[in-house]
């Protein structure tokens, strides 16, 4: 059984966040393989369903993107997961707009709910779908604060930012798709 899970924050005020693009591109896929968010379990809303002959777990964490890591490890617990069965997917503040890219066993990068996830497990040997945001933009050459990028991701896309992330999640679906049919090595060659 293979685990998918979307990254974000629970609640319509944060629906078209871009710390909700986890959850935007697991909500394509889900409605592409007619899977509904039927269930509550594990502190997330699931869908469970079968895809390329993998029978799946889709699920939303509903505790904030800052402590995924207590759903994901209480759904790895009750499905028992294999770590090397787990694709967490969430937004990059290090790509680019719309940029994806498929990793197995890489660091947070900085990502509060990653982080939340590592340490929860234990393990950072699971594989993540990256989704670029981009970064907040400061005047002249200062580095944008914690308090600009907290700003930043629990915004909205910009219209011409929308027009990206549109195109960019059917790609996002079919590049999970691939994962489940072909395996991790070929989704990474024909995504990344």
């Amino acid at each position: 059984m293979k685990l998918i899970v979307g990254l974000g924050n629970p609640g319509r005020g944060y629906a078209n966040n871009r710390h909700n693009v986890g959850f935007v591109c697991l909500n394509h896929f889900a409605r592409k393989q007619g899977i509904r968010f039927d269930k509550k379990q594990g502190k997330a809303r699931i869908g469970t369903g079968e895809v390329a002959d993998s029978k799946v777990v889709l699920a939303k964490p509903q505790t904030y993107v800052n402590l995924s890591g207590q759903s994901v490890s209480r759904l790895i617990k009750k499905f028992n997961i294999n770590l090397n069965d787990l694709l967490v997917i969430h937004d990059d503040l290090d790509l680019p707009v719309g940029k994806i890219r498929i990793r197995h066993g890489s660091s947070s990068g900085g990502h509060k709910g990653v982080d939340s996830i590592i340490f929860c497990l234990g393990s950072q040997d699971f594989s993540r779908l990256r989704v670029g945001i981009g970064r907040p933009t400061t005047e002249g050459f200062a580095e944008p604060s914690e308090a600009d990028i907290v700003a930043y991701v629990l915004s909205n896309f910009t219209p011409d930012e929308k027009q990206i992330i549109v195109q960019v999640i059917p790609r996002v679906s079919e590049a999970i798709y691939c994962l489940l049919a072909e395996g991790l090595v070929a989704a990474m060659n024909k995504y990344n």
